[in-house]
């Protein structure tokens, strides 16, 4: 038999063709990984602004706070409302400050390390805040490659199977399959690289505004241990 008596094979090798010709496995791999990535970049979006946000606010705060205003005043306006970073760990403190001098034992004792404590624990829940989902990026970011590599060897072995069914090694019969195969990996990639992009780049900013965090609790902590001195 020539080549021109083998029957002609479609070349058509576009991404919308390769997905629908591919491998049911190959096509949940794909569908799966397009989902991450959306999932991904929705994640990075929502980030972006929170985090925007958040350095806004502590900025506020910040001046608000060293602008000589009085820290009694500065409570009572931010305890009206509800507050979250530097400003829900300056109410923290406070409220902790006060309880111990409003009670009517008036307890001093052990004051600074309760407010030390309280102030821990506000970092502590602002920074889980700040990393909430950021594990869906580092995720995606190391398990997307693979998941796309377990399609393109399903691909690949699908590709297979059909060119011994057909008993045909022309490239025309192999390039598509092979294509198949590997568009799975390249999504795979697509879904990956942002992921582990923003995650190191999310994870670095978690870090800078935990670092301000602790700088103010150091900061004020410092400023209320002096007063307890005074007041003992």
């Amino acid at each position: 038999m020539t080549p021109a008596d083998l029957p002609a094979v479609a070349t058509d090798v576009s991404l919308i063709t390769l997905f629908w010709q591919a491998h049911l496995v190959v096509k949940t791999v794909m569908l799966g990984l397009l989902a991450c990535s959306v999932w991904v970049w929705a994640i990075a979006i929502d980030k972006i602004f929170l985090y925007g946000r958040t350095k806004r606010a502590m900025d506020r705060f910040e001046q608000a706070f060293w602008s000589g205003e009085s820290i009694e005043d500065l409570y009572r306006a931010l305890s009206s409302k509800p507050t979250q970073s530097m400003a829900a760990l300056f109410v923290a403190a406070m409220r902790e400050w006060k309880r111990s001098f409003e009670s009517q034992t008036r307890s001093v004792a052990g004051l600074q390390m309760r407010i030390e404590k309280v102030m821990s624990v506000s970092i502590s829940r602002e920074v889980e805040r700040l990393e909430r989902r950021l594990l869906v990026l580092a995720t995606v970011g190391s398990a997307g490659p693979f998941v796309g590599l377990f399609g393109t060897v399903w691909g690949i072995m699908s590709s297979f199977q059909s060119i011994a069914a057909s008993k045909n090694t022309s490239l025309a019969v192999v390039a598509p399959g092979i294509a198949e195969a590997l568009f799975a990996t390249a999504i795979g990639l697509i879904a990956a690289i942002p992921a582990t992009i923003f995650y190191n780049k999310f994870n670095s900013e978690v870090n800078r505004q935990a670092q301000r965090l602790e700088g103010f609790a150091d900061e004020f902590s410092a400023i209320l241990s002096r007063q307890i001195d005074e007041r003992a």
